[in-house]
């Protein structure tokens, strides 16, 4: 299938998601063109974590659409979306905790039956992420915060994402971590893989993203470049700690 290069790669139309009755995010609106790094910054509870789900494929949706490469993917179920090229990596990590960091890279591959691509994959990861080649037959658990990013960021390269989902990837890590952990997305985005990422740190997120939406009580509330968005006053003042 050709899709439309200038067309956007995601784009949510309208898009709800409800827990129990209770709308988090209420009728959204956000488009995601190929090749950009985009951030959703706003405050705990805001919905972003709840919306990265719902691209995903783990949470239905109440109402509107997500369209990826043009097509409705809301109704396919989450495997099918990582196959087409969507990989979420989840708040908290989620890296199998009792395997090895190589078996939890390899686990990234498992819609793939490509063996030799399967390992030029594994070397270019290996490449970008040196710390955890170093690392390859320790278990994942015993790894420090950082490291077990970096293994999820890995792990979700095997996929082959078109679109990487990142969720608070530094949340609770050291700063110097932070730091590494930024040059690795932005390796990835240089890459060509679209990204969109939801991140506390708001201030690095507007560094690093060409354009950002900000969300609050599930509705977006702002959009503009990263760098729009870090010098406007109510931004600043929400969430780059500024008094306004």
């Amino acid at each position: 299938m050709h899709t439309n290069p200038t067309s956007p790669l995601l784009q949510l139309g309208g898009m709800q998601v409800a827990y129990g009755g209770i709308k988090a995010v209420k009728g959204i609106d956000l488009e995601l063109y190929r090749g950009e790094l985009v951030s959703l910054i706003g405050a705990n509870g805001a919905g972003k974590t709840t919306t990265l789900n719902a691209i995903a494929g783990s949470l239905k949706i109440a109402g509107g659409e997500i369209l990826y490469e043009g097509e409705k993917i809301h109704v396919l179920p989450a495997h099918k979306r990582l196959r087409r090229g969507i990989a979420l990596v989840p708040e908290g990590r989620g890296i199998f905790t009792r395997l090895t960091v190589e078996e939890n890279l390899r686990m990234g591959a498992y819609t793939r039956n490509d063996t030799d691509a399967i390992e030029q994959d594994l070397e270019r990861v290996y490449s970008m992420l040196p710390r955890v080649k170093e690392r390859l037959a320790q278990i994942a658990g015993t790894l420090s915060g950082g490291e077990q990013q970096m293994v999820a960021i890995g792990r979700a390269l095997l996929s082959r994402p078109k679109l990487l989902l990142l969720d608070e990837p530094s949340m609770g890590l050291a700063p110097l971590v932070v730091e590494k952990i930024f040059e690795v997305v932005q390796s990835v985005a240089k890459e060509g893989v679209t990204i969109l990422l939801v991140e506390q740190n708001a201030n690095l997120a507007l560094e690093f993203s060409q354009r950002a939406y900000v969300m609050e009580s599930g509705k977006i509330t702002l959009t503009g470049s990263g760098a729009e968005l870090l010098t406007n006053p109510k931004v600043r003042a929400a969430y780059l700690g500024e008094a306004a």
